[in-house]
């Protein structure tokens, strides 16, 4: 972790190819190799008192085909600087698509409808499925589509189907049916240098993972990869003017062996990679850029405080969480909750929808059904 001192002069750090991509271009006191021993890792040294600022590298980066811009998905400030760079390359070259990891594309005709302004957010995450298929705070990615949304800018799914890749994952990829196999990228790259060895180091850190599911968990993610690569290759092919800014989790993104590799094989024009550095151990292969935005956390969400069960009953109240407010609204284990301030409430997607833009402390209007009585109950989110 970097100390106070260290944030405080690095807002939007640009660690960039001056660094992490080319030592040649730094003065030979910044990268000798004398401080590391023969065949030994090099030791990075980053100059404080030389930083750039993201808006340094924007002129940069408005004139690449692709703009990969990798994120620890629950940390609202990437999405904030991924924003950011969305806005400072918009201003420069306003003709541009942002391609989207947490969008399947059997869902693209939604966010199309989207952006046109036919449906509203909560539309798009009930059609899209996204509780189900992503389930991160929406509040996360909302500034982003909302800027698209505003200045009509494409919003592109980019990821497989989750059917797919799960039905891989547990039973190997020759278990894909005709159909489903004509829905994955016909050119996958199982050569690229350093990929297997990075999946299988994270795949020997899973808690769940057993050995004899390797190969699967590597088809996987080469799945995903692949996938996200060719879908915007695709998009990048049908509209030749357009420059596309990709946002998707920093594995796919980091070393160059995931999404990027994949898409220069498949288009024309210089892309780059961009790299959010609090989250991960730098390297001088890690990315063209890394950027250290300010810490910002989103402001704390109101919850119910219950344990549902999801069994197909309902969304039945199986068990109360500390601080929960519900017991002292009349709440028992063993409701049904049906309604929440007039919504109709089916399952957990519902629920989400219904505390969407709420806080701590507000109070919503719920309904319960307990032995076929509908009981009304205002209950204070914790």
């Amino acid at each position: 972790m970097h100390s106070p001192e260290f944030r405080r002069l690095l807002p939007l750090l640009l660690l960039g190819l001056t660094l992490l991509a080319g030592c040649e271009h730094l003065p030979a006191t910044h990268a000798s190799s004398d401080n590391a021993s023969p065949g030994g890792p090099q030791i990075l040294a980053i100059d404080v008192k030389h930083k750039l600022t993201l808006r340094d590298i924007l002129p940069i980066l408005a004139q690449k085909r692709a703009v990969l811009v990798g994120e620890t998905h629950d940390q609202y400030h990437h999405h904030l600087a991924q924003l950011e760079i969305i806005k400072g390359i918009h201003e420069r070259y306003p003709d541009i698509a942002i391609g989207l990891e947490f969008f399947q594309q059997p869902f693209q005709k939604y966010l199309d409808q989207f952006v046109a302004g036919e449906i509203d957010t909560r539309a798009l995450l009930r059609k899209t499925e996204y509780y189900d298929r992503w389930r991160f705070d929406y509040r996360l990615y909302q500034p982003i589509l909302d800027y698209a949304r505003e200045h009509h800018i494409p919003l592109i799914a980019l990821n497989l189907p989750a059917e797919i890749t799960q039905k891989v994952g547990r039973d190997g990829i020759q278990s894909l049916t005709p159909k489903e196999k004509s829905e994955i990228p016909a050119s996958i790259d199982r050569g690229v240098p350093g990929y297997r060895e990075r999946i299988t180091a994270v795949f020997s850190n899973h808690p769940a993972a057993m050995k004899e599911n390797l190969d699967n968990f590597v088809n996987v993610q080469l799945l995903w990869d692949e996938g996200m690569a060719a879908k915007a290759a695709d998009y990048l092919r049908r509209h030749p003017h357009k420059h596309l800014i990709i946002l998707a989790g920093s594995g796919h993104i980091i070393q160059g062996t995931g999404i990027p590799q994949r898409l220069k094989r498949r288009i024309d024009g210089d892309i780059a990679t961009v790299v959010f550095g609090d989250q991960l151990q730098l390297s001088d292969d890690i990315a063209d850029y890394v950027l250290y935005p300010p810490p910002r956390n989103l402001p704390p969400k109101g919850m119910i405080g219950v344990v549902l069960d999801t069994d197909g009953n309902g969304m039945r109240v199986k068990s109360f969480g500390d601080n929960s407010q519900a017991p002292a609204a009349g709440m028992q284990v063993g409701d049904i909750i049906v309604e929440i301030d007039g919504q109709p409430i089916h399952n957990l997607t519902d629920i989400r929808l219904a505390l969407m833009d709420k806080r701590p402390g507000d109070k919503i209007s719920v309904i319960v059904l307990r032995k076929g009585d509908r009981i009304p109950m205002t209950v204070a989110l914790r």
